[in-house]
């Protein structure tokens, strides 16, 4: 007897307002099922998400769980409490010795939590902190189902393909609603997508899902031929014809390559490549000998990097390697330290930044977009701004709305668009993915596949990354940007091999160290500074200088904690308080660099 699900949705309708999300949708998670939603902005995956778990009741139908059931649900949000530190937010206020001893939990704290200080307050902590925080609190929790709400949110590509590693290792159901196409194919069984008021199921992952679904589609189109066909022979014959007889064949293999077999590639690179030389020329951008520094922090030193007429670059790295400011850098509104950036004298630049705050909330979309352009020329001609809306989709109501009465994906949709109308030849995208649902990834990858300019990405979003880039570049912390041939595969490889080598070196310094006190090993002079030169005594001033600076800093972020706590009801002064802890954050980061640099010359 097959064993029953753990949550079971029968014949469940649900509503908002007058719009149908749900209609008597019937389905099922089994114990240890891993399952992907899909479906587009606003369609009902997050509402669905809300019926399982019990946070919405249905307006009709009903829901079950096991007896005892015990649900993890990571929100969009967060439910921190801004008077915890993050130990008492995700640890429950443990030790460092006692959850180092456990591997599950020093692994996720190692992963998720890594740069973030544990006595640090909850009400100091960035936005994408806060998120990796309940991430962590919640992974490391016991539950029998986890429901996700798009985890991959800020984190970057190596923290993503982690988590992607740890949910598969895994008992626990789990059901996760996310854009991340790479993430989807790597994690889940299942896959559902929501739309129209129904939930269809397919097995496999994204991948899986796109083919099972063009296959259905071309059934039903085959179906309704065939239909047809035969309303057509019944009225010829008056009846008299043998009744059909119809088969339903599995799934196989054969079938989708029949289905793929006559799509060209998403793209003709060279064609592409040879339009985009005649549209900008031989150059395009050149980074001759630049360093770079922010702050205290050295991102870039003597590098040198050419983009030419049609390169389609993807740029990774750890979140605060530098990648926002490199964009900055080739868009011209970061000026390098040393060195120099040259434009090509026919380029037009169009650099879309994470922030959404560049857009008239008064103005209303259909007039703003006709401001700019009534036709928009594409690879296919020319069509009208109001069918250009409505590929990115922006229909009915929407086309007079407000801007300022969007929500966050449907203004990062609308800024896309405003920014390919102005027809760029170069185009620099800083997390172009943040808020996008897959129809619409899908339109702008359709969108890019037909434009012939340079291309700089920067993403988290594996897929789209692979998916319309041609090659991955990568900021490693050498100061320099270095090619990846085989793409994020080998920056994850990279940094991994990095990480296994600070480890080995820290081991082995501290073996020397213990050598040394024993009376023997002497450091390398090629490692640090000659003794009793003047490199060696300014590292020593600089080491006392920034160790006196911390130890102030620390000072002032425990008094700042305790004063979160005494005015924990009052939220200005808690306001203002982490905005204090943010900059102190800030300023022991770039110390503590600092510290390094110098300790590394006495060693």
């Amino acid at each position: 007897m097959a064993a029953a699900n753990l949550v079971n949705l029968e014949k469940v309708s649900k509503s908002y307002g007058v719009r149908p999300l749900l209609t008597e949708v019937s389905l099922g998670i089994g114990e240890g099922m891993r399952i992907g939603i899909v479906g587009r902005n606003g369609d009902g995956k997050t509402t669905l998400l809300e019926v399982l778990t019990g946070i919405e009741k249905p307006d009709s139908g009903r829901v079950s769980m096991t007896r005892g059931l015990h649900v993890g649900y990571l929100h969009q949000g967060d439910e921190l409490v801004d008077t915890h530190t993050v130990r008492e937010a995700v640890l429950g206020g443990m030790e460092d010795h006692e959850w180092a001893a456990d591997p599950r939990t020093r692994e996720v704290v190692e992963e998720l939590l890594a740069g973030v200080a544990l006595d640090r307050a909850v009400t100091g902590l960035s936005g994408g902190e806060r998120r990796r925080c309940s991430l962590a609190a919640l992974l490391l929790g016991e539950h029998d189902l986890i429901i996700l709400d798009e985890p991959t949110n800020h984190l970057d590509v190596e923290a993503v393909a982690w988590l992607a590693a740890h949910l598969v290792k895994r008992s626990s159901a789990m059901v996760v609603v996310t854009h991340d196409r790479w993430f989807l194919d790597a994690v889940c069984q299942w896959t559902w997508e929501v739309h129209d008021g129904v939930v269809d199921a397919y097995e496999g992952g994204y991948a899986a899902h796109v083919l099972a679904k063009a296959e259905r589609t071309r059934q039903a189109s085959a179906s309704e031929a065939r239909r047809v066909n035969l309303a057509k022979k019944e009225l010829a014959w008056l009846r008299r014809g043998a009744p059909a007889r119809t088969s339903k064949p599995k799934f196989r293999i054969e079938a989708a390559n029949a289905l793929i077999e006559d799509v060209p590639p998403p793209r003709d690179r060279l064609e592409l490549q040879k339009f985009a030389t005649q549209r900008l020329g031989k150059q395009v951008i050149d980074v001759e000998h630049v360093d770079l520094q922010r702050g205290e922090r050295t991102l870039l030193t003597d590098a040198t990097w050419r983009l030419g007429p049609g390169d389609r670059v993807g740029l990774v790295g750890v979140n605060g390697a530098g990648k926002t400011s490199v964009l900055s850098l080739l868009s011209g509104d970061l000026a390098p330290t040393a060195g120099r950036v040259k434009h090509g004298r026919t380029i037009a630049m169009r650099h879309l930044t994470q922030q959404l705050d560049d857009l008239d909330p008064d103005a209303r979309v259909l007039p703003m977009v006709e401001s700019y352009r009534r036709v928009v020329k594409t690879d296919g001609g020319e069509i009208s701004a109001t069918s250009m809306l409505e590929r990115f989709g922006f229909t009915g109501d929407k086309l007079t709305a407000r801007i300022g009465e969007l929500s966050g994906g449907e203004r990062r949709r609308f800024q896309l668009l405003m920014l390919l109308l102005e027809e760029p030849n170069v185009l620099l995208l800083d997390e172009p993915t943040n808020d996008l649902d897959i129809d619409t990834l899908q339109v702008l990858e359709d969108f890019l596949d037909a434009w012939p300019g340079t291309l700089v990405v920067v993403s988290h979003d594996r897929y789209f990354l692979e998916r319309v880039t041609d090659s991955v570049w990568a900021l490693l912390g050498d100061g320099q940007i270095s090619m990846l041939p085989r793409g994020v595969d080998e920056y994850l490889e990279r940094r991994a091999q990095g990480a296994a080598t600070a480890q080995s070196s820290a081991q082995s310094s501290a073996q020397s160290s213990g050598q040394s006190a024993a009376g023997g090993g002497d450091v390398p002079v090629s490692k640090r500074a000659k003794a009793g030169s003047a490199e060696e005594r300014a590292a020593r001033k600089a080491v006392t200088r920034i160790e006196k600076s911390l130890k102030r800093l620390d000072a002032r972020e425990a008094e700042l904690n305790e004063q979160v706590l005494e005015h924990a009801q009052d939220h200005a002064k808690v306001a203002a308080i982490g905005a204090e802890l943010s900059a102190l954050a800030a300023e022991k980061d770039e110390l503590e660099g600092e510290w390094l640099e110098a300790s590394e010359l006495l060693e």
